[in-house]
């Protein structure tokens, strides 16, 4: 990059300086990354990266409506920043006109931290981190035990301006730590996991104490058929159903038929109780602890987003309230179409039923029934329905007159988030986790316990 045009700031008013499209949106994301792996109680690497991608959104009026052209490239030099631009602007000729063109928002104030440098992180957040994995490994070490993970953290600032005048900027750190205890043998295994801004708040001997009792529980060994159980889903398996089920909430999909919240006849669900428990599914950019992007930030246009929607604020949203169906995700384009309030997703959600019971509180009050650890390899069954199937993993206990017993056999499930809200009978306290499946998209989340009476475990898996 020329030495003259090297800030981010910089790079966003040159590309639209550049531009002789109708309308042109450009967004910067300066990214940088510091991690730390680690494996048999030992550190193996640590590193740093720094990195920059450029998006360029071009339209151009016709007499058959607006088109949009997208490019997005990594590492672009001075040299590269015109044609970059001029791609753009050749898509969005070539293209049909876009079906969710929109004016370009306007209005909005500036950030004050627009020309500021970006915000960059480095290996200094570890700095109280790493000496407590330090004890952590050797109270492992002592305990006859292993631990495996990793700690990453992320610093991304984005610059977003358009031709309409929007100059906006937003800062989103976001940190993951993931903590795995295998026993000598590698029979037993354990997981944990946490999200996190800054690595101030997150203990990795806590963590380990975890491990060591869920190890502890995995000494005795019990084999159950598959079948529908009484479980005790933990806030991390809560929260892989519930982004799942977000990302399926389109309002568009739903008005034409083809998801679990299509009204049969026409229409959507919309208004209708899903839960008997006073369910509130929410996100709020200004969440504390999982703050996100105030505005909409959006790379490519589809059923839940639209490019034309850059730098539309965003407001917090109850997607479910007391249980009842509050909202759909909708960009201005289907809110249109389907006359429901422009409600775009942010980048965290929260589900609060105002439950006060710990999940270990949940333990000592179940009769007989399964507690999981965290699921994985989730995928799609039935958009109809919104059925997933994935595994269970890294620990299903039996737990007996309020105690746990043993460890069992891991399963393949089959259910629908949305049912499962429908069935069930306890929802705990709400606190800040990272689903286990969706941590590399999805991390700021807060979620309860739920306890399912009859959750479905269609078949015994052999993993571990």
């Amino acid at each position: 990059m020329s030495p003259r045009i090297t800030k981010p700031h910089e790079i966003v008013e040159r590309a639209l300086e550049l531009s002789t499209a109708d309308g042109c949106v450009v967004v910067a994301d300066e990214q940088s990354s510091a991690n730390l792996r680690w494996a048999g109680n030992a550190l193996t690497t640590n590193g740093v990266t720094r990195g920059r991608t450029l998006t360029v959104i071009a339209t151009v009026d016709g007499a058959e409506g607006t088109a949009s052209g997208v490019v997005s490239r990594s590492a672009v030099t001075a040299e590269e920043l015109e044609p970059l631009v001029r791609a753009a602007e050749a898509a969005a000729r070539g293209a049909g006109p876009a079906e969710d063109a929109q004016p370009l928002v306007t209005g909005v104030p500036a950030s004050p931290d627009f020309t500021d440098a970006p915000a960059e992180t480095s290996s200094a957040v570890f700095t109280d981190f790493a000496p407590a994995l330090g004890e952590a490994f050797a109270r492992a070490r002592a305990g006859g035990r292993e631990l495996y993970g990793f700690a990453n953290h992320e610093l991304t600032s984005t610059y977003l301006g358009t031709s309409t005048g929007l100059r906006l900027r937003h800062d989103q750190p976001s940190g993951t730590l993931e903590l795995n205890a295998k026993s000598p043998d590698r029979a037993r295994s354990a997981w944990a996991g946490r999200s996190t801004r800054d690595f101030k708040d997150v203990d990795p001997g806590a963590l380990d104490a975890e491990l060591a009792e869920r190890l502890g529980w995995a000494e005795r060994r019990i084999e159950l058929p598959a079948g529908r159980y009484e479980t005790l889903l933990p806030p991390t398996a809560v929260a892989d159903l519930l982004i799942y089920q977000l990302w399926s909430s389109a309002a568009r999909d739903a008005a034409e038929g083809r998801t679990v919240f299509s009204r049969p006849g026409g229409g959507t669900r919309v208004g209708e109780s899903l839960s008997p428990l006073p369910l509130t599914l929410r996100s709020d950019p200004h969440e504390p602890g999982l703050e996100c992007a105030p505005f909409v930030i959006a790379h490519s246009s589809g059923d839940d987003a639209s490019v034309f929607d850059n730098g539309l604020p965003l407001a917090p949203t109850r997607w479910m309230s007391d249980g009842k169906l509050e909202r759909l995700v909708t960009t201005r384009h289907s809110a249109g179409l389907t006359g429901l309030p422009v409600a775009p997703a942010a980048d965290n959600l929260i589900l609060d039923a105002g439950g006060e019971r710990s999940l270990a509180e949940m333990v000592a009050a179940t009769e007989r029934g399964l507690l999981l650890t965290c699921l994985w390899y989730i995928r799609e069954v039935d958009p109809a329905t919104l059925l997933l199937t994935g595994l269970t993993r890294d620990g299903v206990y039996l737990v007996e007159r309020g105690e746990v017993v043993g460890a069992v056999n891991n399963f393949r499930f089959n259910e629908s988030p949305v049912d499962l809200l429908g069935r069930a009978s306890e929802a705990g306290r709400t606190e800040k986790t990272l689903p286990r499946e969706w941590g590399d998209w999805f991390t700021r989340a807060a979620m309860p316990a739920l306890r399912v009476p009859d959750f479905n475990m269609s078949s015994v898996s052999q993993g571990v």
